[in-house]
């Protein structure tokens, strides 16, 4: 208590202050504090990492091996941004940085980097020694009120009780509006615009969709999954806006899983042109073959077995929940054997399993989303030094950028990189 009291009345000078313990905050204060500067962490929690904590269902998908075009590909907000920032530290610099700091890293399905440990607080305290040897300065449960600056510059930051503590560089590392039990409650874009950056609108994506279809409200389908779908997008027109084929889930609300996730956004961006109309959603169900393969075979079974009822002849070829769903959409009734089902009720059902539509609604709201869409305009921050373009001192870093990707370890590979760089960059303008 002396200590808090003693640095209230002296005014103590930093070289950086980082705001925000999250991957990037974490990650900036470590590469500030390497350039031998005086570094302080602020943030408003009670703990530090948080959101690296719950990644990865708690096994922390630290980043992602596949090249760097794929992974750009796998961020749709803004992903080409990250070209200058890969320039410097990229995500074989991620793998190599966390080995050497003792935690193993294994590759498991697309590219996804995990802890040999699958503990994802191997992670996060890999991290915190680091901060602990360079000798980072913490300070929990502190609230930034607002960022100090003149017309030039950054002089430091306002604490909630009053406190103001001076820095040669501020890195704002405050997360989105996402996961807000995280501690991402959206702090630093009013701190953003007033140093006189854009905000851009803020969206939910990676985000379960809503609908109001009839078997969604009646439950008839909840926690039926189906799995490598295609999920399609369409927009009023019907033109195909993305298609992603993955697994996906219906619940009691709309539908969720992660080909759905991928999609949101999709959903989100066309509601935005369309005045929030409902979106239109394909599922196939049958991927590898086309709508008239599709017929031919569901006519051969049918004709190979024709005293079986068709429910029974049908089964393998999607999950019975769902063939019997399809199979009332498409009028055929499950008990009927497969020589009395006409051509024309085959045709229809093929359509159901390879173009089913639910309209949906909306997304749920932005604190149940994994990502935030829109932030930070990008324009307005250096690519190779994460320094802001209209005040000096000022970096950005993470998820209060305009950029973000699917689920998969694109997320934290972006806060990881950027966070590096604008500590860096801090570190040798402190």
């Amino acid at each position: 208590m002396k200590d808090k009291m003693k640095r209230k009345s002296g005014s103590t000078m930093y070289d950086v202050i980082v705001i925000g313990g999250g991957p990037s905050g974490l990650m900036a204060s470590i590469a500030a504090a390497e350039q031998k500067k005086r570094v302080l962490l602020i943030e408003k929690g009670k703990k530090l990492g948080n959101k690296l904590a719950i990644s990865g269902g708690g096994r922390c998908n630290v980043t992602n091996r596949l090249s760097q075009e794929e992974i750009i590909k796998h961020i749709p907000g803004n992903g080409k941004f990250l070209y200058g920032p890969f320039s410097v530290f990229n995500t074989q610099d991620i793998i190599a940085y966390f080995e050497g700091l003792g935690v193993p890293l294994k590759e498991e399905d697309h590219g996804r980097m995990f802890p040999v440990s699958n503990k994802s607080k191997d992670v996060v305290n890999a991290l915190l020694n680091q901060m602990d040897e360079l000798g980072v300065e913490i300070r929990l449960e502190s609230r930034v009120q607002k960022l100090l600056m003149d017309d030039e510059k950054i002089l430091g930051v306002r604490l909630e009780d009053g406190e103001e503590v001076r820095a040669h560089a501020v890195v704002v590392a405050v997360g989105g509006k996402a996961v807000p039990q995280t501690g991402s409650t959206g702090d630093g874009y009013p701190w953003a615009e007033r140093a006189g950056h854009t905000v851009t609108t803020l969206y939910p994506t990676e985000v379960p969709l809503l609908s109001r279809e009839p078997f969604i409200v009646s439950k008839d389908l909840q926690g039926l999954a189906l799995r490598d779908v295609k999920v399609s997008v369409l927009n009023k027109k019907g033109k195909t806006l993305v298609t992603h084929q993955m697994d996906m889930l219906f619940t009691h609300f709309g539908l969720s899983g992660p080909a759905i996730l991928r999609c949101s956004q999709y959903v989100v961006k066309e509601q935005m042109k369309n005045g929030k109309q409902p979106v239109l959603l394909q599922i196939d169900s049958i991927p590898d073959q086309h709508e008239e393969q599709l017929i031919q075979t569901i006519a051969k079974i049918l004709k190979d077995e024709p005293k079986k009822q068709v429910k029974t002849s049908l089964k393998g070829l999607v999950p019975e929940r769902w063939l019997l769903f399809l199979l009332k959409k498409a009028e055929i009734e499950e008990t009927e054997i497969g020589i009395d089902i006409k051509r024309e009720a085959i045709r229809t059902f093929a359509k159901l399993l390879k173009t089913f539509p639910v309209h949906i609604t909306g997304t749920q709201p932005i604190e149940k989303a994994f990502v935030t869409g829109g932030g930070v305009s990008v324009k307005e921050v250096e690519p190779k030094t994460m320094a802001s373009r209209k005040k000096v001192g000022l970096f950005f870093c993470g998820e209060i950028l305009d950029i973000h990707g699917y689920t998969g370890g694109y997320n934290i590979t972006a806060a990881l990189v950027t966070g590096r760089l604008a500590g860096m960059n801090a570190g040798l303008l402190g």
